[in-house]
């Protein structure tokens, strides 16, 4: 099967970019001592999730515990969950879960502390928490050295719980497209989260891992980063959003569409918002990157203004690539991506954490 006969709109995948990117983000953090725990939300497939592990990452990082048992039950070793989990019915499943396999867990209160310390026992299971650092995101997190500590202390002494190491996450700085403010803020957060570190060893804790980092950071690091693991997601896919920012990783995830009309001065395709996450931006026109967009429900169009008109007009029933404004949300509006190399199509995979954000 050729990509041409793919029905649009579809969310196809260059194989070999995607073996690239993930060559050039072993490459990178090696000297580093960094580990690659990739974020599930990026692709939420578990097969993807696997061809990360065999080339060379730690575990996976997802945002959900509903992606987080998609990817034990497949039979990943190794699950951290970015996020807190706080609802009594999803704690004891999490503490049921925490039986397959290494799972762990951010945390920011004693109180979540102690119900998963209590899920854990009647399980007879160990969760691996990390308290989460406010680093910048103002979301979740503490926001203080002294609470960071007096969380560690509270994993510590429960029974059935393992203090796996701090989670410090600047998603803040992820889109910043200054890279000069990038940088100096980066390597602010190093140097806070090395008197963080200081302060717990003092009080006689040590930390085995410091987890966070994203696709538009971990690039910033230097040979001797406090950081542990880089939870990067878009580094696999790259979009519109990373493409501003200057994350030096290739696009390796578009979408195929249809042009259902044009003109002179424009054409319209039949992918749209529907099919593309426009929460970071619009898509982009890999033939006609400097085209103004437009995006309806059902339909993209690409505008020519000024007569700005390019030599080569594509026409009605015509294929073309868009690059996804934001990957992860587009990922979530599709049920399969299509593997390909060069124009033949050599698969088609599961979206198998689609929809699943509980």
């Amino acid at each position: 099967m050729k990509v041409n006969q793919i029905p649009t709109p579809a969310l196809i995948l260059d194989l070999e970019a995607a073996e690239r990117n993930q060559r050039k983000m072993m490459a990178f953090i090696a000297p580093r001592n960094l580990a690659l725990r990739p974020h599930y939300k990026s692709h939420k497939s578990t097969m993807i999730a696997h061809m990360q592990l065999a080339g060379g990452a730690k575990g996976i990082t997802c945002a959900k515990l509903s992606e987080a048992e998609d990817l034990i039950l497949s039979g990943i070793p190794d699950v951290l969950i970015g996020n807190q989990v706080v609802d009594p019915a999803k704690i004891m499943r999490l503490a049921e879960l925490a039986g397959y396999c290494h799972l762990a867990v951010c945390v920011d209160t004693e109180e979540n502390i102690a119900a998963l310390g209590r899920a854990a026992a009647f399980c007879d299971t160990t969760i691996y928490c990390l308290p989460e650092y406010d680093v910048g995101m103002k979301r979740c997190g503490v926001a203080t050295h002294e609470e960071v500590l007096r969380l560690a202390e509270a994993i510590l002494r429960t029974p059935h719980l393992a203090f796996m190491g701090i989670q410090a996450y600047a998603g803040n700085l992820a889109h910043e497209c200054d890279p000069e403010r990038r940088k100096t803020e980066s390597l602010k957060v190093e140097a806070d989260l090395r008197e963080l570190l200081a302060k717990l060893a003092a009080a006689g804790i040590r930390v085995p891992e410091v987890s966070g980092l994203s696709t538009g950071t971990v690039e910033l690091r230097p040979l001797d980063t406090v950081y542990t693991e880089a939870q990067t997601g878009t580094y696999l896919f790259m979009d519109a959003a990373y493409r501003k920012v200057g994350a030096g990783f290739e696009h390796a995830l578009f979408m195929l569409a249809q042009v259902v009309s044009a003109d002179d001065t424009h054409i319209v395709t039949d992918a749209g918002m529907k099919s593309l996450g426009v929460d970071q931006g619009a898509p982009l026109f890999c033939d006609y990157p400097e085209a103004r967009v437009d995006m309806s429900e059902e339909h993209c169009a690409a505008y020519f203004d000024g007569g700005a008109r390019p030599q080569e007009m594509k026409k009605a029933g015509d294929k073309i690539c868009l690059i996804p404004g934001h990957c992860c949300t587009t990922i979530n509006l599709h049920d399969f991506i299509y593997l390909v190399k060069g124009d033949e199509v050599v698969g088609r995979i599961p979206v198998t954490s689609r929809g699943k954000s509980q």
